[in-house]
């Protein structure tokens, strides 16, 4: 052999390097003896080399150390180091044996192969202790290294056996031979020790190590199981299995889950990325002369940098949360990106190889190739697929995870800064948009991270599809790519006008359940009115509109679907056919239409990816501007308030200035509090008192002077901060439980009665904002909480409020005064209250922002000043109870000397008589509960002393209503487990039974469609004839082009047809849905939670109209994609139907056990999401009270921990998805290794069936997966259908129109006569009777007063009237008719009420007068006139139609209380029932009321339930009520000569006798 034709691995081997006769042109494929030397073992040795980095990183980064030596290392140990003395005996022997005198030459690799190895193999080694020290239990390079030494070393196996055999043969044959085999037997010996250590190898690192000794962070039972599971366990996510089969046997709880990953938790994540966030603000501010180190664990809180340091700080430009985010998270996204180039060349490789198993079928007739060949391709395909399957699947799960991580640090930086911010900050956002900036804007960023490598990725794979299209088939495919381009704008301009639409109906939807909303608030009203009607109407007008837009919307959708199902055709259609036309030598053969059509696919996703991409990176820097301007607003000095213990009071401001960031506020002012003293700020509304306990607080902007306070600090706001917790751990907040304490603290501050009425005791939950509790109950719940928190110095802004007067006595007394719980404190008390001032050591007086006069009660009353005529307005407004008006003319009159003061007194006192009795609210009113508007609030103070039904009823309805609300995240009893049939068969019924039928026919017509076009196509590249005849190209092309056209018709009408018949049912649905809600009987809304059927109309009717028509469309296509590649591939190879049946079977079991696990996942972590925002919007809103009592620390804890438990139920369902993926991946990967073998070994003839089939299978991985996805999508959403059904289906009050009442004449009832024969009635089922067996007969005409206690059945009277509640025994008349017989809305619609609470409802005046527009404007006119309101609306701009807002807020309460006298003065029947109003009006209004009703209801039948006994006085007869009996009926001047009545004792307390 000449020298110089050898290569210089040739000569380095000493033996051929690569033959290629051996290797491929052979039925019997080897490879040479070097080759196996070498390359296959250098191949996986230099891998090594190259990746050792990461093993050094995850050293570098891993939390845990010190795991103790088990028999996984020691044999790991024992076995490496065999290998490292196999490998340098080797050296040793080559140098012994070969070269020298010894007669074998010695070449290079006889040295140099064995030290290659053995320099790996010690790394290897090395790594053993250090794993082991460092706490890594499980590593991905040195588990791919043995696996490919291994692999790779397969093919030297076979080669040594067989130069074993040959050699065999020679020593057995007769002749005795010359050569020497030793070295070629050591040879032999030493590789089969070297594989089968290296296989062991193999086989132990497909398991994990122990567990470290030293975590950093505990690591319990329940950790995630990923941390301790192999390389080989987590690329498969087998670790995911048990909670898989936890899921499927059983619904998941919290209690399942996994603890999260310490990497992923706040207390990893935030530390880093509060590092770069304070080096970029440093960057930023300029004038910094102190560096600090990097962000210190003080105590385990991370500290953010003031981005508006020092004042002198020059200001270069904002910070952006985007360097922090690049830096801190950089790493591993980048590491995903080069995953996911990987990915995308493996995606393009398919292709080539699918082109060399259609040329290998093609050559079969002419010139066979080897078999093996074709095996080999099917293989490759296979391992293309499953390679890419594993990547990808590592892609995404590294994508989320960084999206997780930039979501935890922008919550908890948007959190940590909300705490923080100025109250010039705070006013230019409202508490939503605050809450939004974390709720959307920092979720849109998790969404992101998953897509945004496409922006380069995109154009790549954009890029090399066009590269090989153009190797197929030249400039012809600029034809194709220029429709696919001219598709994109068109797409694009659909979408935008999707997008009008999507907010128009949003528009809709907001508007529709307002109304709803009101509606539902005020439905009681709508039900003594019997106005349900006309408000029906109103929302199924606003319903209408969204039907419309949904419909358009479905045409414009079925347009872009259709676009999109016919763009893959048009462009092969637009490219085969210039092709084939732009010269007569282009012929199409199967193998360049087949690659094509597949390279044409893989353009698809990303050419749609595209444009979305791009508005959604648009989106998303909206957010990164929006979070930056909250990041880098101004926040409060710190250091406005001094802690100087060495001045001589505790609290002092020395003339102080501040502002609320725009105006002064307050000047001059000068105060000092001595130690355990109380002084009070008293002056008019809005001068100036809450700002200086703000100032105390140092939440103004402090302009001059000094504020000084010493101690630990208590506040108690004007308006009360309740959190959303129980009602002790809102009065410890946070400090240790100590049960006396506790019990003095309730004691003092008279919560123990309202504790006792509470279902749960102190353990009740309240609801968000303190919903379920009383304004009075609120403040003093907020003053307990000061109280337990022993403090030194107190800020009291007004908390006697919002208190009843006895009430407020007692916690004066018991708290606040002398001798209360802090009479050892000092105490700084904002009060309107004059009855408890000469009780204080001193007193400031405000006035527009400035104190105008200080010292004790005695000194200021003789001045004579602003504090005499601070007390005269005071009594003027007459809101204190007599005998307090009495002592303050005591201390009044003792000063001597001011006769117009002791004047003002007198006249108060007469006016407190009268307003006696006044504390027996019945039904609750809307204000009672809701704490009312900010101006009645003082006036009512005593007219709260119980919010709940009549209090029989009361406490079982409040038990109720407690536990409902007790648990605030009620479960709903469809949320477990799957759904019925039946709930889909309604469906389908209400979509339609011909519609339903029609879209899966054309579906079906489709895909025949889209399989003839193809099988069409491949007939044509197979037809030889076709090249030459002009006639019969044209032919193929014309009918491949009606296929295609059949395709988009039959495609474009199915999706149409789908969408209409879905948004025909979503109209249908919330039409029985509204309806059925109407006629529910009250009992029903009262057991109902408001907001559960709010969100049965907003999201349950939003998944109807939107999301459930989306999937099921996607589920059609796929599903009937998926069955066509079946049939494709059984067309060309029907042996593969046999595949089918187990791999069924596999898929079945993915997707039931997938389905179970991730629904309740998805819930779990829906409702675990959630508390991170009301907490958060908790916190804003009450934030100057978190700064006050110094707990910010707490709060950021409480939030991490609530981000933390999100996660820990976000981080599964992530995981399941790749676990899903993965799993169906491979069943995909498995139909395209069979598909391909089959056509390769099957001996098939048609390459183009096989081709076909073979370019199906590798599609049908992602429609599998998608089908899944899917289908689950459909099972979660499908419950919004069983919910609305369940609704849909409940009890129905009584029919609101009989027959029998169209006979009655128009004015029934004629006379007014009203009779209740032994009348008995409940609440609802299972509670006590409220009215038992009362009797009694009223004449048409008669004014009568009912009166009693609270709780005596005095409004439950008014309510059976009116068939709210119907009878539980008797019966009630009117003009001798049993009101029983007769249809609801007749009845209510001849009698008239005047409610409690006016109740009005957004709209025009008009509507809210006259809902069914059937009165003049002269009759409306004349109502106004004669309910005083005539001036006031004429005044108004738009007159009748002036707009109402919801609830009336823009009318005073008095003009709404006027307006519901209006609307009975319209109806004007024969009966009407007053029920009067103490709460909302004052005394004038009140007088023009019983005017009216006195002059302009003479002839009807009045029934006043009272509760001032003065309005009753001058009636007809009085019924007095007890306990749900009449004890007295008679007129009221019988019953006041008669000293022993119930009637007598009451006028007595009201001073009436």
């Amino acid at each position: 052999m000449a020298e110089d034709t050898s290569s210089p691995m040739d000569r380095f081997c000493g033996s051929t390097f690569w033959n290629s006769t051996e290797s491929w042109y052979t039925n019997d494929p080897d490879f040479t003896p070097c080759f196996e030397q070498t390359a296959l073992v250098w191949t996986p040795c230099a891998f090594y080399w190259l990746f050792v980095i990461f093993d050094f990183y995850y050293l570098k980064a891993s939390l845990d150390r010190n795991i103790p030596w088990n028999k996984l290392n020691v044999t790991k140990a024992l076995v490496n180091l065999g290998l490292l003395v196999i490998t340098a005996l080797d050296l040793v022997m080559a140098l012994v044996k070969k070269g020298g005198d010894s007669g074998l030459p010695r070449y290079d690799l006889d040295v140099w192969g064995p030290i290659i190895k053995f320099a790996t193999f010690l790394l290897l080694f090395m790594f053993i202790p250090l794993n082991r020290k460092y706490g890594l239990q499980t590593t991905g390079c040195q588990f791919l290294f043995w696996f490919l030494l291994t692999v790779l070393a397969i093919p030297r196996c076979r080669t040594e056996v067989r130069l074993n055999a040959d050699r065999q043969k020679i020593l057995d044959s007769a002749q005795p031979s010359e050569q020497d085999f030793s070295w070629e037997e050591y040879q032999f010996v030493s590789f089969f020790i070297f594989f089968t250590f290296s296989s062991i190898m193999l086989i132990l690192n497909c398991f994990a190590d122990g567990m470290p000794r030293q975590t950093k962070y505990q690591r319990g039972e329940n950790e995630i199981p990923e941390l301790s599971a192999s390389f080989l366990s987590r690329i498969t996510y087998q670790w995911f299995d048990s909670m898989a089969l936890k899921g499927y046997r059983n619904p998941l709880e919290e209690k399942d889950l996994w603890d999260l990953r310490p990497q992923d938790s706040c207390s990893e994540v935030m530390p880093i990325f509060a590092h770069h966030w304070n080096q970029n603000v440093r960057k930023n501010y300029k004038g910094r002369a102190r560096v600090e180190p990097k962000a210190q664990f003080s105590n385990g809180n991370v500290t953010f940098e003031n981005p508006h340091g020092e004042k002198n700080g020059r200001k270069k430009g904002m910070a952006s949360i985007m360097p922090p985010i690049y830096k801190s998270f950089g790493g591993v996204f980048l590491f995903g990106a080069l995953m996911k180039l990987f990915t995308d060349v493996l995606t393009f490789a398919q292709p080539q190889v699918l082109s060399l198993i259609i040329s290998f079928v093609e050559a079969h007739e002419t010139d066979p190739q080897p078999e093996w060949k074709g095996i080999l391709y099917a293989v490759l395909l296979f391992v293309l697929a499953a390679a890419q399957t594993f990547i990808l699947g590592q892609y995404f799960h590294r994508m989320f995870i960084v999206g997780l991580r930039i979501r935890t640090a922008l919550i908890n930086a948007i959190y940590r800064k909300a705490l923080r911010i100025s109250n010039s900050t705070k006013k230019e956002s409202t508490v939503g948009e605050i809450v939004n900036l974390m709720a959307v804007d920092a979720q849109r960023f998790m969404e992101l991270t998953t897509y945004l490598n496409m922006i380069w990725s995109a154009p790549l794979q954009i890029g090399l599809a066009l590269y090989f299209l153009w190797q197929q088939l030249g400039p012809s495919v600029l034809a194709g790519l220029a429709v696919m381009i001219i598709l994109i704008p068109v797409n694009g301009v659909i979408a935008s006008r999707i997008k009008t639409y999507q907010i128009r109906q949003m528009k809709y939807k907001d508007e529709r359940v307002k109304l709803m909303n009101e509606v539902l608030s005020g439905i009681k009203v709508l039900k003594l009115y019997a106005w349900e009607p006309s408000f029906e109407k109103q929302v199924l007008d606003i319903r209408d509109k969204e039907i419309a837009t949904l419909r358009s919307t479905a045409y414009l959708n079925a347009g872009t679907s259709f676009l999109w199902s016919c763009a893959p055709f048009l462009v092969s259609l637009v490219t085969f056919a210039t092709y084939v036309l732009s010269s007569e030598a282009n012929q199409l053969s199967v193998e360049k239409v087949l690659v094509s059509i597949a390279l044409f696919d893989l353009m698809k996703l990303p050419l749609t990816i595209l444009p979305m991409l791009s508005v959604d990176i648009a989106e998303t820097q909206v957010s990164v501007n929006r979070i930056n301007k909250f990041l880098n607003s101004e926040e409060l000095d710190p250091n406005s308030v001094l802690h100087d213990s060495s001045k001589p009071h505790p609290m002092s401001i020395e003339n102080g200035e501040f502002s609320w960031g725009d105006e002064i506020t307050l000047r001059n002012i000068n105060i000092e509090v001595h130690k355990s003293s109380l002084v009070a700020l008293v002056g008019t509304v809005g001068s100036g008192k809450s700002s200086v306990v703000q100032a105390f607080l140092g939440e103004m902007e402090k302009l001059a002077g000094v504020v000084n306070t010493v101690g630990k600090l208590a506040y108690v706001p004007q308006q009360a901060w309740i959190q959303n917790a129980t009602v002790r751990d809102n009065i410890l907040f946070g400090q240790p439980y100590d049960r006396k304490r506790y019990n003095k603290v309730i004691d003092a501050c008279a919560l123990r009665a309202d504790i006792d009425i509470l279902s749960a005791g102190d353990s009740t939950e309240i609801g968000e904002k303190g919903i379920n509790l009383s304004g009075g109950q609120k403040q003093r719940i907020s003053l307990a909480r000061a109280v337990y928190s022993d403090a030194d110095l107190y800020l009291l802004d007004d908390p006697l409020s919002a208190v009843d007067a006895h009430v407020g006595k007692h916690i004066f007394e018991e708290v606040i005064g002398p001798k209360g719980i802090l009479a050892r404190k000092s105490r700084v008390l904002v009060t309107h209250g004059v009855t408890f001032l000469p009780q204080v050591d001193s007193i400031y007086v405000m006035k527009m922002g400035e104190i105008s006069e200080s010292g004790t009660f005695d000194q200021l009353v003789k001045n004579k000043g602003a504090f005499a005529d601070f007390i005269i307005q005071h009594l003027q407004d007459g809101n204190e109870e007599e005998e307090e008006l009495n002592q303050i003319k005591r201390q009044i009159s003792s000063t001597g000397d001011v006769p117009e003061l002791l004047g003002s007194v007198e006249k108060a006192i007469k006016l407190a008589r009268t307003e006696s009795l006044s504390d027996s609210i019945s039904v609750t009113s809307a204000d009672s509960l809701m704490g009312g508007g900010g101006g009645s609030l003082r006036k009512r103070g005593r007219a709260r002393r119980q919010n709940s039904h009549d209090s029989v009823a009361s406490a079982a309805s409040l038990k109720k209503k407690q536990e409902v609300e007790g648990k605030l995240i009620e479960t709903e009893k469809s949320q477990t487990g799957g759904v019925e049939f039946a709930v889909y068969k309604h469906y389908i019924k209400s979509v339609g039974i011909f519609l339903s039928v029609a879209t899966l026919v054309l579906n079906f017509v489709f895909q025949a469609f889209q399989i003839g076009s193809n099988l069409w196509l491949t007939q044509w590249a197979n037809d030889q004839n076709a090249g030459n005849d002009t006639g019969l190209r044209d032919m193929y092309l014309g009918v491949y082009g009606a296929f295609g056209f059949g395709q988009v018709i039959t495609g474009y009408v199915s999706t149409l047809i789908l969408s209409l018949g879905c948004v025909y049912s979503a109209r249908l649905m919330h039409n029985v849905l509204l309806s059925a809600t109407f006629r529910w009987p009250m009992e029903m809304f009262d057991i109902t939670p408001l907001g559960r059927i709010v969100n049965r109309f907003s999201k349950d009717v939003e998944t109807i109209d939107n999301t459930l028509p989306l999937n099921l469309r996607m589920v059609v296509l796929q599903l009937f994609a998926v069955l066509a590649t079946i049939v494709v591939i059984s067309l060309s190879t029907p042996i593969f139907l046999a595949v089918i049946v187990p791999i069924a079977f596999l898929y079945y079991f993915a997707q039931r056990f997938y389905v179970a696990t991730s629904r309740q996942l998805m819930r779990l972590e829906s409702v675990s999401r959630s508390p991170i925002y009301s907490h958060f919007s908790e916190t804003v809103t009450g934030a100057s009270t978190i700064r006050a009592y110094n707990v910010g620390d707490r709060f950021i804890d409480e939030s991490d921990a609530k981000v933390d438990k999100n996660q820990v139920c976000k981080y599964p369902s992530v995981i399941a998805n790749r676990w899903l993926a993965i799993r169906l991946e491979m069943v995909g990967n498995l139909i395209i290794l069979f598909a391909s073998l089959f056509a390769v070994l099957g001996g098939q003839t048609n390459p183009g069936l096989v081709g076909l089939s073979v370019s199906y299978a590798l599609q049908v991985t992602q429609t599998l997966n998608w089908l899944v996805r899917m289908s689950s999508d459909i099972e979660t959403n499908i419950v919004s259908v069983e919910r609305i059904k369940e609704y849909g289906e409940t009890k129905q009050e009584a029919a609101w129109e009989l027959e029998q009442d169209k006979s009655k004449p128009k004015n029934w009832p004629q006379e007014g006569r009203v009779e209740f024969q032994n009348f008995q009635v409940r609440y609802r089922e299972g509670l006590d009777l409220v009215l038992r067996g009362v009797s009694f007969d009223i004449r048409g005409g008669e004014k009568v007063g009912i009166v009693g206690r609270t709780g005596a059945g005095k409004s439950s009277l008014t309510l059976a009237l009116f068939r709210i509640i119907e009878a539980a025994g008797g019966r009630i008349s009117i003009d001798g008719v049993d009101i029983a017989t007769m249809g609801l809305h007749m009845l209510r619609s001849r009698l008239t009420i005047i409610p409690q609470d006016p109740v009005l409802f957004s709209g025009s005046l008009r509507i809210n007068l006259d809902p069914f527009e059937i009165k003049t404007d002269d009759e409306i006119w004349k109502a106004l006139e004669l309910s005083h309101l005539k001036s006031f609306v004429k005044s108004l701009a738009a007159g009748l139609n002036h707009e109402i807002a919801e609830g009336g807020e823009n009318l005073s309460v008095g003009q709404r209380q006027l307006v519901c006298l209006a609307r009975a003065l319209l109806r004007k029947t024969k009966v009407l029932v007053l029920d009067e109003a103490t709460a909302a009006v004052d005394l004038e209004t009140d007088d023009l009321i019983q005017k009216t009703i006195r002059t302009e209801f003479k002839e009807c039948t009045v029934l006043t339930i009272a509760h001032r006994l003065n309005t009753i006085l001058d009636s007809d007869k009085v019924i007095v009520l007890d306990k749900g009996q009449i004890t007295e009926f008679a007129s009221p001047t019988e019953l006041l000569d008669n000293p022993k009545s119930a009637f007598y004792s009451m006028a007595k307390d009201a001073n009436l006798v």
